[in-house]
């Protein structure tokens, strides 16, 4: 069976860090047989959650549909069409970027949240795909886990898309150029993490 891995990018400029090192992970995937596709947000239509909250009233373990008519449904059939899903985003002041941060609060309606429970719920408990995490930063690598909300926010996103993570790359030092190429060690971690996915 052909498995496949959909890519979401963050990123504000194609061709960048994290571009490069999701196209490795993709590699990777592909080197074990996978099929795999990218998206971009910067080049969908998304609207802001408007915290109306219709799409987590509605009791079962099958996501809540967002009343806004926008491109969301159509990337999360995607997903949940994939067995793997890479994430990848860089730090824009300590965090995911507004895009991907966008992205992520649409994702309410795959938890369940009627008016009078403090905290939404999970409506389902299992993981039924793999993830990968990817993040560049200015800083180095090893911090943006521990000093930034990024790694929590790419692990909560995936924890919502029903994935559990199998890999992260932390990509550092990427603001010291305006083309930052990927470490042929980060490149090989990239590898090893999408075979993983496939």
């Amino acid at each position: 069976m052909i498995r496949k891995v959909v890519a979401i990018v963050g990123s504000y400029r194609k061709g960048g860090t994290i571009d490069s090192a999701v196209e490795a992970i993709l590699n990777g995937a592909r080197e074990k047989g996978a099929e795999t596709h990218t998206i971009y947000l910067t080049e969908q239509h998304l609207e802001f959650c408007k915290n109306c909250r219709q799409c987590v009233l509605k009791p079962g373990a099958e996501r809540g549909a967002c009343e806004q008519q926008d491109d969301l449904e159509p990337i999360l059939k995607e997903i949940e069409a994939a067995d793997a899903v890479v994430l990848g985003s860089p730090v824009n002041y300590g965090n995911v970027t507004a895009v991907f941060r966008t992205f992520m609060e649409r994702l309410i309606g795959f938890a369940y949240w009627p008016w009078g429970q403090p905290t939404p719920a999970a409506r389902k408990k299992r993981f039924t795909r793999k993830a990968a995490l990817v993040a560049s930063s200015g800083m180095p690598g090893f911090l943006i886990p521990w000093v930034t909300g990024t790694g929590y926010a790419l692990r909560t996103t995936a924890k919502m898309l029903g994935a559990r993570p199998v890999g992260s790359l932390w990509i550092g030092l990427s603001a010291m150029e305006p083309h930052h190429p990927l470490s042929t060690g980060d490149r090989e971690r990239a590898r090893r993490i999408g075979m993983k996915l496939a």
